[in-house]
C-alpha cells in the first residue's frame, strides 16, 4: 500500500492507494506548529480508524507547498512506516514537459495536479485548484505545461475584506438566493460566489482566446470547488482526488525497479 500526502496551506489531504485503487481519503488541518511526533501520531490514528496498520504501508510520497513542513513530514513518515517518503521536488521524475521561464519555480502542487490531469483527460486542458489560493494550470494539446495563474482564494479574499473593512462582518460561504444582494451579508456572499464564478468563466475564455483553440477539458479540484463550480457557465469536470492520483503516478515513475 502507498501512503500519499498532499500538504496545502490550510489542509492536509491523505490517501492510501493499493495498486491503482484509492482505498480511502482523509483530511486534517495544516499545523505549522506540530512536531514530527505529533504528525506521526495523527497519521497513525487516521490509518487505525480505517483499519490499516503502518506495517501494511510499503511506500509513501509527499507534496507540500509549506516549505517548513517538508522535513518534519519526512521524519514523521519515516517514524511511522520505517522508511522515508519520496518528496516531490527537484530531481523527481514527473514526465511533465514544463515550458515556463524557470521550471524549478513551479509549485509541487501544480506539478502533481498537471501530471494527473494529463493522464486522465483530453488535452488541451485547464486545471483549476481551489484552496487557499485559486491556481490555474494550462496544458496544451501536446501535454506541455505552458504556465498559468495564481489568484487569491475565495476564503482568503473574504477574510481580507472583513479584516480591513471595519463595517463588513466575517461570514460563512453560502450562496445567496439572488445575484443582487439586499443586505450586507448577501452582498458579500454574492461577490464571493457569483463574482468568483464569473471571474473563472472570464479567465477560461481568455485562455481559450490566447491558445487560439477551444479547450478540450476544464478540470477542477480542491476544497472549495463545491461552493463555486455550480455557478460557472463553462463545463467543468470535478475531480476531488486528482492530487492523490498525481502522487501515485509520480511515485510509480520514481519507484526502484
Amino acid at each position: 500500500m502507498l501512503l500519499a500526502i498532499d500538504v496545502g496551506n490550510t489542509n492536509v489531504a491523505l490517501g492510501v492507494v493499493k495498486g491503482e485503487r484509492l482505498c480511502f481519503t482523509a483530511r486534517m488541518a495544516t499545523d505549522r506548529q506540530k512536531t514530527e511526533d505529533e504528525y506521526a501520531l495523527s497519521f497513525s490514528s487516521i490509518l487505525s480508524l480505517r483499519g490499516v496498520s503502518p506495517a501494511q504501508i510499503t511506500g509513501a510520497i509527499v507534496s507540500s507547498v509549506v516549505p517548513e513542513l517538508k522535513e518534519i513530514l519526512r521524519r514523521a513518515i519515516e517514524l511511522l512506516i520505517g522508511r522515508p517518503p519520496l518528496v516531490v521536488g527537484a530531481g523527481v521524475r514527473t514526465g511533465l514537459n514544463i515550458k515556463i521561464d524557470n521550471p524549478a519555480q513551479l509549485g509541487s502542487d501544480m506539478v502533481v495536479g498537471a501530471v494527473a490531469a494529463c493522464s486522465r483527460y483530453p488535452k488541451p486542458l485547464v486545471l483549476v485548484d481551489m484552496g487557499t489560493a485559486t491556481t490555474l494550470s494550462v496544458i496544451d494539446a501536446k501535454g506541455t505545461y505552458l504556465g498559468g495563474m495564481i489568484i487569491p482564494g475565495i476564503r482568503l479574499s473574504l477574510q481580507a475584506l472583513s479584516s480591513h473593512a471595519s463595517q463588513l462582518p466575517h461570514i460563512d460561504l453560502e450562496p445567496p438566493a439572488r445575484v443582487i444582494g439586499t443586505n450586507t451579508v448577501d452582498c458579500m456572499r454574492s461577490g464571493a460566489i457569483y463574482g468568483n464564478a464569473a471571474m473563472l468563466d472570464g479567465v477560461i475564455s481568455l485562455i481559450e482566446k490566447e491558445l487560439g483553440t477551444p479547450l478540450a477539458t476544464v478540470v477542477a479540484t480542491g476544497g472549495l470547488l463545491s461552493k463555486l463550480i455550480p455557478y460557472c457557465r463553462h463545463s467543468i469536470v470535478v475531480d476531488e482526488n486528482l492530487m492523490l492520483e498525481g502522487l501515485r503516478i509520480i511515485y510509480e515513475k520514481n519507484r526502484p525497479r
